[in-house]
């Protein structure tokens, strides 16, 4: 059986910070929102020195949601 759904997935966070990164993980696990975080081994190999981004990535459907939340708790979005 193929799955035939492919689902959309949608940038809702891009940072250098790891702390706003962890905290947006926090509240968008604790909502039972599902995310994806993008670029962690790119950021990784750049020594830590902070200049690349990471972003976040959530189910198109729940976009509007994780960006309520984002607001809600002073979070810029992308």
């Amino acid at each position: 059986m193929y799955l035939t759904k492919v689902l959309s997935m949608k940038e809702l966070l891009r940072t250098n910070d790891i702390t706003v990164i962890a905290y947006a993980n926090a509240i968008l696990n604790g909502s039972g929102i599902d995310l994806f975080e993008l670029d962690v081994n790119t950021s990784i190999l750049e020594g830590s020195i902070g200049i690349l981004p990471r972003r976040l990535m959530v189910r198109e459907a729940d976009l509007s949601v994780a960006q309520s939340l984002m607001l809600y708790h002073n979070i810029a979005l992308a």
